[in-house]
């Protein structure tokens, strides 16, 4: 009886677990919060490139077709 009131003692203070449970939040957190930022820097590099491109076709210096090397 003395070994399973200490083992379920032991359980019982153990924090461990709450500890894992934390850092498994923060984690989720921070990759949720990576990939929007990498999701909204993605589209506002494809913004610009596209005004970039759209600023080459108006202007006659160059134009942005696919494919076109130089």
């Amino acid at each position: 009886m003395k070994k399973l009131l200490s083992t379920y003692e032991q359980f019982r203070d153990d924090d461990n677990g709450a500890a894992m449970v934390e850092y498994s939040i923060l984690i989720g957190i921070i990759a949720v919060t990576a990939i929007g930022f990498i999701i909204g820097i993605g589209g506002w590099v494809t913004g610009r490139f596209s005004g970039l491109c759209s600023a080459m076709d108006n202007s006659g210096v160059g134009n942005c077709a696919s494919g076109a090397g130089s």
